[in-house]
């Protein structure tokens, strides 16, 4: 399946896309909140990243497909010492099962591989979120781990690394 999508900083119209994944409870377990969040406070997130990995200690990209952002990527616990962050990926549910996912992190690794220099990607996905892990499988992913209990509410997590070549 082909898919013609790239990645791109996140911008101010972005906020309500923002606004959406980030109050989907649904993610929290996965991410660093358990509260919804206000618009005001996303807008305030959007005015203050500097789109710079060194200095925000994370990068958040916009997925753009069709010319209309769908989801987001992030690289997140940066470590420059390492050369190595966490992949996080959300693409909105009415564009699962368009090849979407598959090209933002081939986008994402050639990115982070070329232009970050970084050695090393990993991920943490839900035991019973088989097609998250086939997905990784397929771009080369390795299983690391399997951790008991890293998830609150989830449970077991599996562990994914993947080793960028530059």
């Amino acid at each position: 399946m082909t898919c013609s999508c790239k990645l791109r900083a996140l911008e101010p119209e972005d906020l309500e896309l923002v606004y959406h994944i980030e109050n989907d409870a649904k993610l929290w377990p996965w991410s660093a909140t358990n509260v919804p969040i206000s618009r005001y406070t996303v807008r305030q997130y959007l005015e203050a990243q500097k789109g710079n990995i060194y200095e925000d200690g994370e990068l958040r990209l916009a997925i753009e497909y069709e010319g209309k952002a769908v989801g987001i990527v992030d690289l997140t616990n940066f470590s420059p010492q390492h050369l190595r962050a966490e992949v996080g990926l959300v693409v909105l549910s009415e564009y699962h099962h368009k090849g979407i996912g598959c090209e933002t992190l081939r986008l994402l690794h050639d990115y982070a591989s070329q232009h970050l220099r970084m050695r090393s990607l990993y991920a943490f996905i839900a035991k019973d979120n088989l097609p998250a892990q086939a997905l990784l499988r397929s771009l080369g992913y390795i299983e690391r781990a399997h951790l008991n209990r890293w998830i609150r509410g989830e449970g077991e997590a599996v562990l994914y690394q993947i080793l960028l070549d530059r």
